[in-house]
Protein backbone atom coordinates (compact mmCIF):
# COMPACT_ATOMS: atom_id res chain seq x y z
CA UNK A 1 0.00 0.00 0.00
CA UNK A 2 2.70 2.12 0.90
CA UNK A 3 4.41 1.16 -2.58
CA UNK A 4 1.28 2.50 -4.34
CA UNK A 5 0.92 5.74 -2.52
CA UNK A 6 4.40 6.17 -3.40
CA UNK A 7 4.41 5.56 -6.83
CA UNK A 8 1.38 7.67 -7.25
CA UNK A 9 3.43 10.77 -5.56
CA UNK A 10 6.32 10.43 -7.67
CA UNK A 11 3.83 10.84 -11.04
CA UNK A 12 2.40 13.57 -9.57
CA UNK A 13 5.97 14.73 -9.44
CA UNK A 14 6.83 13.97 -12.83
CA UNK A 15 3.39 15.74 -14.20
CA UNK A 16 4.37 18.67 -12.84
CA UNK A 17 7.85 19.10 -13.38
CA UNK A 18 6.47 18.59 -17.29
CA UNK A 19 4.18 21.42 -16.98
CA UNK A 20 6.95 23.82 -15.01
CA UNK A 21 9.16 22.53 -18.29
CA UNK A 22 6.23 23.74 -20.68
CA UNK A 23 5.93 26.78 -19.23
CA UNK A 24 10.00 27.49 -19.28
CA UNK A 25 10.47 26.51 -22.44
CA UNK A 26 10.39 29.12 -25.00
CA UNK A 27 7.44 29.62 -27.80
CA UNK A 28 8.45 28.16 -31.39
CA UNK A 29 9.48 30.42 -33.91
CA UNK A 30 6.41 32.57 -36.00
CA UNK A 31 5.37 30.95 -39.63
CA UNK A 32 7.74 33.67 -41.44
CA UNK A 33 10.70 32.69 -39.24
CA UNK A 34 9.90 28.71 -39.86
CA UNK A 35 10.07 29.71 -43.86
CA UNK A 36 13.16 31.55 -44.05
CA UNK A 37 14.74 28.69 -42.57
CA UNK A 38 12.89 25.91 -44.29
CA UNK A 39 15.35 24.77 -47.72
CA UNK A 40 13.28 26.15 -50.10
CA UNK A 41 14.01 29.83 -48.59
CA UNK A 42 17.97 28.59 -48.24
CA UNK A 43 17.82 27.13 -52.38
CA UNK A 44 16.34 30.28 -53.28
CA UNK A 45 18.89 32.75 -51.36
CA UNK A 46 21.76 31.32 -52.64
CA UNK A 47 19.74 31.03 -56.18
CA UNK A 48 19.72 34.96 -55.67
CA UNK A 49 23.39 35.29 -54.65
CA UNK A 50 24.41 33.25 -57.60
CA UNK A 51 22.59 35.78 -60.18
CA UNK A 52 24.43 38.63 -58.23
CA UNK A 53 27.81 37.66 -58.20
CA UNK A 54 27.20 37.13 -62.27
CA UNK A 55 25.65 40.62 -62.51
CA UNK A 56 28.71 41.74 -61.21
CA UNK A 57 31.25 39.63 -63.19
CA UNK A 58 29.25 40.74 -66.29
CA UNK A 59 29.69 44.38 -65.25
CA UNK A 60 33.11 44.38 -64.26
CA UNK A 61 33.62 42.49 -67.58
CA UNK A 62 32.28 45.32 -69.70
CA UNK A 63 34.41 47.74 -68.16
CA UNK A 64 36.94 45.76 -68.89
CA UNK A 65 36.77 44.97 -72.22
CA UNK A 66 34.51 47.75 -73.77
CA UNK A 67 35.03 46.71 -77.66
CA UNK A 68 33.77 43.32 -76.94
CA UNK A 69 30.84 43.94 -75.22
CA UNK A 70 29.81 46.85 -77.57
CA UNK A 71 30.26 43.92 -80.20
CA UNK A 72 27.69 41.53 -78.04
CA UNK A 73 25.29 44.22 -77.34
CA UNK A 74 24.79 45.29 -81.25
CA UNK A 75 24.68 41.54 -82.30
CA UNK A 76 22.37 41.15 -79.32
CA UNK A 77 20.01 44.28 -80.06
CA UNK A 78 20.82 43.66 -83.83
CA UNK A 79 18.76 40.15 -83.36
CA UNK A 80 15.72 41.77 -80.81
CA UNK A 81 15.01 43.78 -83.68
CA UNK A 82 15.42 41.32 -87.00
CA UNK A 83 12.61 39.33 -84.34
CA UNK A 84 10.61 42.23 -83.36
CA UNK A 85 10.14 43.57 -87.35
CA UNK A 86 10.10 40.08 -88.50
CA UNK A 87 6.95 39.75 -90.54
CA UNK A 88 3.89 37.35 -90.35
CA UNK A 89 1.51 35.89 -92.68
CA UNK A 90 -1.15 38.32 -92.38
CA UNK A 91 1.61 41.21 -93.33
CA UNK A 92 2.11 38.58 -96.80
CA UNK A 93 -1.37 38.39 -98.03
CA UNK A 94 -1.97 42.14 -97.48
CA UNK A 95 1.11 42.54 -99.07
CA UNK A 96 0.14 39.67 -102.06
CA UNK A 97 -3.44 41.27 -102.38
CA UNK A 98 -1.68 45.20 -102.98
CA UNK A 99 0.84 43.68 -105.63
CA UNK A 100 -1.88 42.22 -107.93
CA UNK A 101 -4.19 45.09 -107.09
CA UNK A 102 -1.48 47.28 -108.34
CA UNK A 103 -1.13 45.28 -111.73
CA UNK A 104 -4.99 44.76 -112.09
CA UNK A 105 -5.38 48.46 -112.67
CA UNK A 106 -2.56 47.76 -115.86
CA UNK A 107 -3.11 47.23 -119.10
CA UNK A 108 -2.39 43.15 -119.90
CA UNK A 109 -0.38 44.77 -122.48
CA UNK A 110 1.96 46.91 -120.20
CA UNK A 111 2.84 44.82 -117.29
CA UNK A 112 5.70 43.25 -116.69
CA UNK A 113 5.45 39.51 -117.34
CA UNK A 114 7.83 38.43 -114.51
CA UNK A 115 6.08 40.34 -112.17
CA UNK A 116 2.48 39.30 -113.14
CA UNK A 117 3.50 35.50 -113.70
CA UNK A 118 4.69 35.38 -110.03
CA UNK A 119 2.22 37.44 -108.40
CA UNK A 120 -0.50 35.08 -110.13
CA UNK A 121 1.21 31.71 -109.13
CA UNK A 122 1.55 32.72 -105.53
CA UNK A 123 -2.46 34.05 -105.74
CA UNK A 124 -3.53 30.59 -107.10
CA UNK A 125 -1.59 28.75 -104.51
CA UNK A 126 -3.26 31.24 -101.75
CA UNK A 127 -6.78 30.21 -103.38
CA UNK A 128 -6.03 26.91 -103.25
CA UNK A 129 -4.59 26.90 -99.53
CA UNK A 130 -1.19 25.53 -100.42
CA UNK A 131 0.99 28.28 -99.06
CA UNK A 132 2.52 27.73 -96.08
CA UNK A 133 4.04 30.03 -93.25
CA UNK A 134 7.03 29.03 -91.20
CA UNK A 135 9.09 31.20 -88.45
CA UNK A 136 12.56 30.40 -87.82
CA UNK A 137 12.87 33.34 -85.20
CA UNK A 138 15.02 35.69 -87.08
CA UNK A 139 13.14 35.76 -90.51
CA UNK A 140 10.31 33.58 -92.00
CA UNK A 141 9.34 31.68 -94.81
CA UNK A 142 6.33 31.40 -97.19
CA UNK A 143 6.66 28.19 -99.45
CA UNK A 144 4.44 25.62 -100.92
CA UNK A 145 2.72 22.66 -100.00
CA UNK A 146 0.82 19.94 -102.36
CA UNK A 147 -2.56 19.93 -100.48
CA UNK A 148 -4.84 22.25 -98.11
CA UNK A 149 -4.24 21.43 -94.55
CA UNK A 150 -8.31 20.70 -94.42
CA UNK A 151 -8.06 18.01 -97.21
CA UNK A 152 -9.24 14.87 -96.16
CA UNK A 153 -7.28 12.77 -99.21
CA UNK A 154 -5.14 9.88 -98.07
CA UNK A 155 -2.12 11.36 -99.71
CA UNK A 156 -2.35 14.60 -97.71
CA UNK A 157 -3.14 12.76 -94.24
CA UNK A 158 0.18 9.96 -94.64
CA UNK A 159 2.84 11.19 -92.95
CA UNK A 160 4.97 8.81 -94.97
CA UNK A 161 4.09 10.75 -98.08
CA UNK A 162 4.93 13.80 -96.41
CA UNK A 163 7.52 16.01 -97.88
CA UNK A 164 11.36 15.34 -96.75
CA UNK A 165 12.44 18.79 -95.41
CA UNK A 166 15.42 18.82 -98.02
CA UNK A 167 12.95 19.84 -100.85
CA UNK A 168 12.41 22.75 -98.69
CA UNK A 169 14.80 24.94 -100.40
CA UNK A 170 12.78 24.13 -103.78
CA UNK A 171 9.79 25.17 -102.41
CA UNK A 172 10.08 28.49 -100.80
CA UNK A 173 8.45 30.75 -102.23
CA UNK A 174 9.52 34.68 -100.34
CA UNK A 175 11.94 35.14 -97.24
CA UNK A 176 10.42 37.62 -94.79
CA UNK A 177 13.16 39.99 -92.66
CA UNK A 178 13.27 43.20 -91.55
CA UNK A 179 9.21 44.00 -92.33
CA UNK A 180 9.75 43.34 -95.97
CA UNK A 181 8.75 40.14 -98.31
CA UNK A 182 12.25 40.59 -100.24
CA UNK A 183 11.47 37.99 -103.47
CA UNK A 184 8.20 39.60 -103.90
CA UNK A 185 9.68 43.30 -103.80
CA UNK A 186 12.37 42.17 -106.44
CA UNK A 187 9.57 40.72 -108.93
CA UNK A 188 7.60 43.67 -108.48
CA UNK A 189 10.70 45.82 -109.81
CA UNK A 190 8.90 48.02 -113.04
CA UNK A 191 6.25 46.00 -112.99
CA UNK A 192 4.26 48.45 -115.34
CA UNK A 193 7.25 47.87 -118.21
CA UNK A 194 6.79 45.11 -120.24
CA UNK A 195 9.55 44.28 -121.73
CA UNK A 196 8.44 42.37 -124.39
CA UNK A 197 7.28 45.95 -126.32
CA UNK A 198 10.95 46.47 -126.78
CA UNK A 199 12.76 43.52 -127.85
CA UNK A 200 12.21 43.79 -131.66
CA UNK A 201 14.10 47.05 -131.02
CA UNK A 202 17.86 47.56 -131.66
CA UNK A 203 19.93 47.18 -128.76
CA UNK A 204 20.68 50.55 -128.60
CA UNK A 205 17.76 51.50 -128.39
CA UNK A 206 16.49 48.62 -125.38
CA UNK A 207 18.46 50.29 -122.64
CA UNK A 208 17.78 54.21 -121.84
CA UNK A 209 20.78 56.33 -119.98
CA UNK A 210 19.50 58.45 -117.49
CA UNK A 211 20.00 62.55 -118.68
CA UNK A 212 22.40 64.77 -117.43
CA UNK A 213 22.49 67.76 -115.84
CA UNK A 214 22.75 70.10 -118.55
CA UNK A 215 20.12 68.07 -120.37
CA UNK A 216 17.61 67.79 -117.64
CA UNK A 217 17.87 71.88 -116.77
CA UNK A 218 17.43 72.38 -120.57
CA UNK A 219 13.86 70.24 -120.42
CA UNK A 220 12.96 72.64 -117.41
CA UNK A 221 13.71 75.62 -119.39
CA UNK A 222 11.90 74.84 -122.12
CA UNK A 223 8.98 73.05 -120.31
CA UNK A 224 8.98 76.71 -118.48
CA UNK A 225 9.17 78.72 -121.61
CA UNK A 226 5.82 77.24 -122.88
CA UNK A 227 3.16 77.94 -120.21
CA UNK A 228 4.61 81.60 -121.53
CA UNK A 229 2.03 83.74 -123.33
CA UNK A 230 2.90 85.09 -126.94
CA UNK A 231 4.12 87.95 -127.54
CA UNK A 232 2.49 89.70 -131.00
CA UNK A 233 4.94 92.33 -132.62
CA UNK A 234 3.30 94.69 -135.50
CA UNK A 235 5.36 93.99 -138.97
CA UNK A 236 6.42 97.26 -140.19
CA UNK A 237 5.94 98.39 -143.79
Amino acid sequence: MKVTVFGRKMASVRTARRMFCAAAAPAPGSRWERLKNSKAAVWCRSLLSDYKEACRESVVGAWERPLKTSVYVSLLGGAWACSHTKPDQSSFEGALLERSNQLGLLSPWIRNGVSDGHVQSLVKLRNEGCLRYASLGLLCLVYRADYDPDATLYEARCSNLSVPWRELPQRVLDVGFIGRWWILDSKMQDYDVNKEEYKHLPAHMQGTSPPSPQEVERNERLHRDSWLALTMEDKEE
